[in-house]
């Protein structure tokens, strides 16, 4: 009987950390779909801006590049197996530049330069000789390359070819920058985190979770094929809303803005219900004869300002309290 080296074997996947990158997964589609009605207007929350959601982003990153160094240390725990890691890095980075690509010719300038799977990809290569190497050091290392982007920062021109470093004082307008600096961080932080755990209580109890319930299977299952999900997620929730807006099916920004001020002004002096009905069928009109757009294009057009007010003395005169009789 052939027993297979220890570099070559390929060690059991343990449920906990398919749950838990399930939950990344998820946690992902939360933050993409607002930042998807966000863009579409059809919410106004300040997902690109707003501290609590680059709060949120950037754990969701973090958890993503720390379970990416776990996952590296598990894989190469009886020694590096060169093969299938730069196999798994070259599938990462090929994703990576697809995902450049694609975002370029929907988001232009804003297009991601230097994202979650290209940080995923360079740091999985960087950080992969750390798996041979004692916790403390490692963490050491995840040490320095946090605090480094502090302390160090170039600027010269031509430095955008360094923006992937996170060492650049002007990082680039981007949807999505996870620089190497200090991102790297996390996934040497997975690996340290792993050697130190290995062996201990905190460990066996984590390996002994299973996906047992449904929310779990359906956890671990995206857990496990987490390139496809990440690679399918956005441009499904993207495009549905890009659909359902473009369908008609919610007005867009613009109607909306019309619509509440004009039941603001119509509420003045008539019922809420009323002035619901009259300022959709305002709208409605300005619509069905072309002029909406042209009074968008044109908000001060004193002509189609005019057609407005007859549109909607039109739409309200059903509604307006009868003359009294003798």
């Amino acid at each position: 009987m052939q027993h297979q080296p220890a570099a070559t074997r390929r060690p059991r996947r343990l449920d906990v950390f398919d749950i838990t990158r399930g939950i990344a997964l998820l946690a992902m589609a939360v933050y993409h779909l607002s930042w998807d009605l966000s863009w579409f207007s059809l919410v106004d929350w300040r997902v690109s801006s707003d501290p609590a959601w680059r709060g949120f982003a950037i754990s969701i990153a973090a958890s993503f590049l720390f379970l990416a160094g776990v996952s590296l240390a598990l894989a190469h725990e009886n020694g590096i197996r060169w093969r299938p890691a730069l196999w798994r890095i070259a599938r990462i980075a090929l994703a990576a530049a697809a995902i450049s690509v694609g975002t370029y010719f929907v988001l232009g300038d804003e297009f991601v330069r230097f994202g979650i799977l290209h940080a995923i990809a360079a740091g999985s290569l960087v950080a992969l000789p750390f798996v041979l190497a004692p916790p403390l050091p490692t963490l050491a290392a995840a040490l320095a390359v946090f605090l480094l982007p502090r302390h160090v920062a170039v600027s010269f021109p031509g430095d955008q070819w360094l923006m992937w470093t996170g060492l650049t004082e002007d990082p680039p307008l981007s949807v999505d920058y996870v620089p190497l600096f200090p991102w790297l961080a996390a996934i040497l932080a997975g690996i340290a985190a792993v050697k130190l755990l290995r062996g201990r209580t905190p460990w066996s109890l984590l390996a002994g979770i299973r996906a047992k319930g449904a929310f779990s299977r359906t956890m671990a299952f995206a857990g496990r094929h987490s390139m496809i999900v990440y690679l399918l997620h956005q441009p499904i929730l993207f495009g549905s809303v890009w659909a359902v807006v473009a369908l008609g099916l919610v007005p867009d920004a613009s109607d909306r803005a019309f619509l509440d001020q004009c039941a603001a002004s119509c509420s003045l002096a008539s019922e809420a219900d009323d002035c619901t009905q009259v300022c959709s069928c305002t709208l409605d009109a300005m619509r069905d004869d072309g002029s909406w757009g042209r009074l968008l294009d044109a908000p001060r057009d004193p002509a189609l300002n005019d057609l407005l007010s007859q549109r909607y003395g039109a739409c309200a005169a059903p509604f307006a309290p009868s003359a009294p009789t003798d």
